[in-house]
């Protein structure tokens, strides 16, 4: 066994990498990387199948890379696949760079194939060179701790075995095995952001000191080991400001400002908590520094909203305009769909002897003869006014949550019910309206009944 041979062996089984029984994708450009790896894999004893793919962006060279890919597992007796690409196409397509046009379009296939042929994982030849390559590109664009501790040896279903050794160990290791391989011309020049790095930075850095690319990677290694204890710690401290965490009716998180603001580092407990949900860097930095604004104060990500309530950050996943905008009519008595999960129900009885009030705030009823149909079911909007039971003047909606304490989510979400005259007859859940309550007077009387999947209400009839 060859000494680079025993570093990624003794690599392998420090990081639990592979198994001798398990079955894995390398994923084979035909480059000295990917090549170095698949000979070393094979020579380990580990069983392997290989992936090609052919992006279509260097002409005749994409189809010379691909057919060498071929001849070489034909001449190892391995199982080879190849996919094609139109990368330029999907680029533009998805408003996409080429480098990332091809890596999403790379990676997801990986993962498909793994998947389609039950392989334990999918061998890439990442080597410590990219690693420093990675954190440089890093530091260039502005990153956090996480940034500064490159690639892992695994990454869900990714496998990097020669994490640990260099570039030029790679290619010493080919020419030991007389081993040929082709070269990519976009490698020597400096086309995209790495290559640049590559072929001008780091050999700068080495001039100022000789070892600076091993020099760098040591870094890697200490601050991949302080990340464990930062993290360790950050974990601990977002569960201590997490005041709600609610599934149902709706998933919803809220974090205490208060026990925020004492943590050693708010933006960094922000940042474990709501980055995973969308929100920026520069998001979460702005949050950071605003916990003291007044309640309303509210950011958005793709799908969520965060909103400064009282001493408290709740987030909740955006409600679309779509939604806020749907009224339902309805005509005559029935079970309506509002939404997939909520229903209203509507029926009519009669204030006899047999009949009891509800006194549940999601079942209400009311005094039919002022009440004309159809009726509708839509969100609150600005200016809506209703006398709420128990009052003799009308008072705006919004004001009435907001005296309820109801957040920002809950007003936004408030529903109600109109008659034809664009009257607000209920609150759902919260209040009638006075003008309709059921006296000793009253004769008909109307249910308005909201029923929510998790949670039906019981009928009064």
């Amino acid at each position: 066994m060859k000494k680079i041979e025993r570093e990624v062996s003794q690599y392998i089984d420090r990081h639990d990498l592979l198994s001798p029984s398990g079955r894995y994708l390398v994923a084979l450009s035909g480059g000295a990387d990917s090549v170095a790896l698949f000979r070393m894999l094979l020579r380990l004893g580990y069983k392997v199948e290989a992936v090609h793919c052919n992006f279509k962006l260097r002409g005749e060279e994409s189809f010379r890379d691909e057919i060498f890919c071929e001849n070489l597992c034909r001449e190892h007796s391995v199982t080879f696949h190849t996919v094609h690409f139109d990368t330029a196409e999907y680029a533009s397509l998805h408003k996409l760079s080429i480098e990332m046009a091809a890596r999403e379009l790379r990676y997801n296939h990986f993962e498909k194939l793994r998947n389609d042929l039950d392989m334990d994982g999918i061998c890439v030849a990442h080597h410590k060179d990219d690693n420093v390559e990675t954190i440089l590109i890093n530091l260039v664009r502005g990153t956090g701790l996480s940034g500064l501790t490159g690639m892992t040896p695994q990454n869900g279903y990714v496998l990097r075995p020669v994490l640990a050794v260099s570039h030029t160990d790679l290619l010493e290791y080919l020419q030991a095995l007389n081993q040929p391989y082709v070269t990519d011309s976009t490698n020597l020049t400096t086309d995209f952001t790495r290559n640049k790095i590559r072929l001008t930075l780091v050999p700068l850095l080495e001039e100022l000191n000789p070892a600076a690319t091993d020099n760098i990677a040591k870094t890697i290694e200490r601050l991949a080991e302080a990340e464990k204890v930062f993290n360790h710690a950050l974990k601990k401290h977002a569960k201590d400001v997490i005041v709600v965490e609610e599934e149902t009716p709706r998933w919803r998180l809220g974090i205490s400002i208060g026990k925020l603001q004492q943590t050693p580092s708010p933006e960094y407990v922000l940042f474990q908590l709501i980055h995973p949900l969308g929100f920026t860097p520069a998001q979460i930095e702005q949050i950071a520094q605003s916990l003291d604004q007044q309640t309303g104060t509210l950011w958005q990500s793709s799908k969520f909203t965060l909103v400064i309530d009282r001493k408290t950050l709740l987030i909740e996943e955006s409600i679309t305009v779509d939604e806020l905008a749907r009224t339902m009519r309805i005509p005559e008595e029935g079970n309506y769909v509002f939404t997939p999960n909520v229903r209203i129900k509507v029926s009519k009885g009669v204030n006899d002897e047999h009949f009891t009030p509800s006194k549940m705030p999601h079942c209400v009823h009311l005094d039919m003869a002022n009440i004309a149909f159809p009726l509708a079911v839509r969100h609150i909007r600005t200016g809506d006014r209703f006398v709420p039971f128990g009052m003799r003047s009308s008072k705006l909606v919004s004001d009435f949550l907001t005296d309820r304490k109801r957040s920002y989510f809950d007003r936004q979400r408030q529903l109600a019910v109109f008659d034809a005259n664009n009257t607000l007859l209920w609150l759902v859940g919260e209040r009638t309206d006075n003008r309709f309550r059921v006296t000793e007077r009253t004769h008909d009387v109307l249910q308005l009944e909201y029923i929510e999947t998790l949670s039906p209400s019981e009928s009064a009839f």
